[in-house]
C-alpha cells in the first residue's frame, strides 16, 4: 500500500461559520485552528495548506474561565528602548475583541510561512453580520458545536 500525498489541484476549500457566543476562548481557538489546518480532512498533509476558511462571529461574546480577564496580559514591543506595551485581556476585549481570538488561533497554527497563509483564511467579526454570505450560503448563523 502506498502513502497518499495530497496535491494542490485536489484541495477543495469549504467555508465554516463559528458562533463565539458563550464559548470558551481556548476551545473556540482549537476548533478554528483545526479547521484552518485541515486536520478534519482525510487528505491532511503537514507540508500543504489543505485547510478551509473559517468565519468567527460574535467575537465580543467569547468567555474565559477563572480570573483570566484581569490577570492575562498581552505584550508587544516596538523595538525601541522602553518600548514594551502591555494590555490585559479585559481591556482588549473592550477595545478590539477580534484581536483576542486571532491571537489565540495564531498560537495554535504552525509558526512558519505556511501558518501565515493559514491565518489569512481566518475572518473574525464583532457582530453576527459578516460579508461572506455568498461563500458560506448561510443567511445569518450556523452554529458549529462539537461538544
Amino acid at each position: 500500500m502506498k502513502t497518499y500525498s495530497a496535491k494542490v489541484s485536489e484541495i477543495k476549500r469549504e467555508w465554516h461559520v463559528i458562533d463565539a457566543s458563550d464559548k470558551i476562548l481556548g476551545k473556540l481557538a482549537t476548533q478554528a485552528a483545526r479547521l484552518l489546518m485541515g486536520k478534519h480532512k482525510p487528505m491532511f498533509s503537514r507540508n500543504l495548506d489543505v485547510g478551509d476558511f473559517v468565519v468567527v462571529i460574535n467575537a465580543e461574546r467569547v468567555r474565559v474561565t477563572g480570573n483570566k480577564a484581569k490577570q492575562k496580559v498581552y505584550y508587544r514591543h516596538s523595538g525601541y528602548a522602553g518600548g514594551l506595551k502591555s494590555v490585559t485581556l479585559e481591556k482588549l476585549m473592550q477595545t478590539n475583541p477580534t484581536r483576542v481570538i486571532e491571537h489565540a488561533v495564531k498560537g495554535m497554527v504552525p509558526h512558519t510561512r505556511l501558518g501565515a497563509n493559514m491565518m489569512k483564511k481566518l475572518k473574525v467579526y464583532v457582530g453576527d453580520k459578516h460579508p461572506h454570505l455568498a461563500q458560506t450560503g448561510i443567511a445569518s448563523v450556523e452554529v458549529i458545536d462539537k461538544g
